[in-house]
């Protein structure tokens, strides 16, 4: 599946809060999400490799999954 990841979600990564966490860290969350996501939804719990917690939101698209924002913990 295509990982797209929105502007809005790479200015998010230049902020404190998603300190460690890095780009490679969202794709791989995001494909790990089964199934289809029709509408825009927050997933929560996943680890970067630095040992950040974060949370994904995601949506589908014509184009593949769509990355909204990183939430950093």
């Amino acid at each position: 599946m295509r990982v797209i990841v929105a502007e809005h979600a790479l200015k998010r990564l230049r902020e404190a809060r998603q300190e460690g966490i890095t780009l490679n860290d969202i794709t791989a969350a995001a494909e790990s999400i089964p199934g289809t996501v029709a509408s825009a939804t927050r997933f929560r719990g996943f680890i970067a490799c630095s040992g950040r917690k974060f949370d994904i939101v995601v949506r589908d698209i014509s184009g593949g999954r769509l990355v909204i924002t990183v939430i950093g913990k």
